[in-house]
């Protein structure tokens, strides 16, 4: 049977958060946060089965390389306290198949977010434990390109 989770976070400057950190933690890469000159490396970081980033039409395509989207982001909102994403986090049903889990996160990401204008970052995690926890983190431009 599955479990019901959803968790829904801002990720803001003004908490001493970043888009680029929580993308590296996300994904498990390294990214230069190229805001405050910090490198995160989450390379070690297991239980990452699948990442993705999801476009709008008008969005450049050089947005499909993780560091460039976030820094974007962090160089666009300027103040100190600006809201950088969101983070969206939701259990996946055990009864799908890796395959049917990331096709039905992908077909709501591009329903609710980029239909909309938004950036996406998908992350399925996985930890392999036997507790069958699969869940995706999403983290989503917080503004609709324009």
């Amino acid at each position: 049977m599955a479990i019901y989770h959803l968790c829904i976070k801002i990720i803001s400057r003004g908490k001493g958060k970043s888009a680029v950190a929580a993308s590296a933690y996300r994904s498990g890469e390294k990214i230069k946060n190229e805001y405050d000159g910090i490198l995160h490396d989450f390379t070690r970081k297991g239980g990452i089965a699948h990442t993705e980033i999801l476009l709008p039409q008008n969005a450049p395509q050089e947005f499909s390389d993780r560091g460039t989207l976030w820094n974007s982001v962090e160089k666009i909102e300027k103040n100190k306290n600006s809201q950088l994403a969101r983070e969206i986090e939701v259990a996946l049903p055990k009864e799908l198949d890796r395959e049917k889990q990331i096709n039905l996160v992908r077909e709501y990401v591009k329903e609710n977010f980029v239909k909309v204008g938004m950036c996406a970052d998908i992350a399925l995690h996985d930890k392999n434990d036997g507790k069958d926890r699969k869940s995706t983190r999403l983290n989503s431009s917080h503004q609709p390109l324009s």
